[in-house]
């Protein structure tokens, strides 16, 4: 059988996709949480059909990769009948979240009496380009439809046999209940030609969300010819000021960049004031170093304090390069870097921003007031961890990922950032005047007798 060139077959899938976008809009609130709710028990039902899937992605791995890293694609990939679970909880804790299509944000009369309403609309077509897992893959697609938007996944080739049994059991069960077919979409060919013409289509899909890595972030802002809504770029920094507890900010620090390395809101760049510097860097340092195993870049300041600690037999430090600075890692690597005062720790996060999360711990409230002010970037944190950026820890329940663009939606991408605003307006009869008269009439009227 011949295959369909890749330009055709996802031209067509948006295709159809798109022409979904607008009876899906009308499905009504309640019953898009009814088929969630329904698909949420489903994939607890067919388990062992998700893990068969997820078998045969574990044989497709390579097996000359290597020892390590075969072990560790296999871990990557390898889902259990607990993680099955979860997506279900997912699911769910989706489906209980409030609707947000249909909201009236503002309403208003203007000056002749007329109603001005706010209310939030679906966004249209999301495209979504994944590398990560189904618990992503789930979770994206049922953000999508519980606010009414048409949702095109594409999945990382490890993982495609997993992706494409998830999303069967959500897609039959949307069907069935009532959601057209083409609502959740998935684009089964897993090679890189796929995305770069699904980011091509602005004529059928709407916006873009990477979920992955640095490499597919930039490579979909280069490629994309539509907004692209989940950019998590730009560094992380954690500035320490002069005037700060110790213990509270070693722990910050620790937390920020351990808890989940591979994080986008996992810190890059450590910034210290060179008065706080003496007594907390070669604590942390220690910690960081024979704890959590971090490689670390630094300074020549930093460097130097830790030169007597190379010499007893620890693990040193390399001296950051320019490119370091703006790295964003996402990773067990840090550089750190003492300041002379807050205006230098300020120029720097500025330099290298916009970030995507800053925090500063200091004791000083007018201190932590200007950083507020000052900083760019899509969170700033005082006195906590980068890390509880988010929508979940914001209270703003589950994100599809995170945008750290100055445009649409800055920060989690919630159920509410998958909307649009559009103005409904009420009036009796309401003109804008002067209303236009013929101009036959006018001239009958400069006739008339009454002139």
């Amino acid at each position: 059988m011949v295959q369909i060139p890749i330009k055709i077959y996802v031209q067509n899938l948006a295709k159809k996709a798109q022409e979904a976008a607008r009876p899906f809009a009308l499905v009504a609130n309640g019953k898009r949480t009814e088929v969630l709710f329904e698909m949420a028990e489903q994939l607890g039902t067919r388990t062992e059909e998700i893990l068969e899937a997820n078998s045969k992605d574990l044989e497709a791995i390579p097996k000359d990769l290597g020892a390590e890293a075969y072990r560790q694609a296999l871990d990557r990939a390898k889902i259990t009948e607990e993680q099955v679970h979860e997506i279900g909880e997912g699911i769910q804790a989706i489906a209980e979240q409030p609707d947000s299509i249909g909201e009236v944000t503002h309403v208003w009369n203007t000056d002749d009496g007329m109603q001005v309403r706010r209310v939030r609309v679906p966004l249209g077509v999301i495209a979504v380009i994944s590398e990560f897992g189904p618990l992503v893959t789930a979770e994206s697609i049922a953000m999508c439809l519980k606010t009414g938007n048409v949702c095109i996944f594409r999945g990382g080739r490890e993982l495609f046999y997993t992706n494409m049994a998830v999303i069967g059991v959500l897609r039959e069960t949307a069907t069935k209940g009532g959601i057209p077919e083409a609502a959740i979409t998935f684009l089964d060919r897993p090679d890189p030609e796929g995305a770069l013409e699904l980011v091509r289509l602005p004529k059928y899909v709407n916006a873009i969300i990477p979920r992955g890595k640095g490499g597919l972030r930039k490579a979909v802002m280069e490629q994309a010819r539509m907004p692209v809504l989940g950019y998590d770029g730009g560094p992380c920094h954690v500035y320490i000021d002069g005037d700060v507890e110790l213990p509270l900010a070693q722990s910050i620090v620790v937390n920020s960049k351990i808890q989940d390395p591979l994080a986008s809101n996992a810190a890059d760049t450590i910034l210290v004031h060179q008065a706080a510097s003496r007594q907390l860097l070669p604590g942390l340092l220690r910690r960081l170093l024979e704890e959590f195993k971090v490689d670390l870049c630094g300074c020549p300041k930093t460097i130097s304090l830790m030169g007597v600690m190379e010499m007893t037999g620890h693990k040193g430090i390399k001296n950051a390069s320019e490119e370091d600075w703006g790295q964003k890692y996402q990773s067990l690597t840090l550089a750190i870097k003492i300041v002379k005062d807050m205006d230098e720790g300020i120029a720097h996060i500025a330099k290298y921003g916009p970030g995507h999360t800053d925090a500063i711990v200091t004791r000083d409230y007018a201190t932590a007031m200007r950083f507020v002010r000052e900083v760019d970037s899509s969170a700033v944190m005082v006195n906590a961890s980068t890390r509880l950026h988010g929508g979940p820890p914001f209270g703003l329940g589950s994100e599809i990922g995170m945008n750290t663009t100055h445009f649409h939606a800055r920060g989690p991408l919630t159920l509410q950032a998958l909307t649009v605003e559009k103005y409904v307006a009420f009036g009796s009869g309401h003109l804008r005047q002067p209303h236009p008269v013929p101009q036959a009439y006018e001239d009958a009227m400069m006739m008339s007798v009454k002139f």
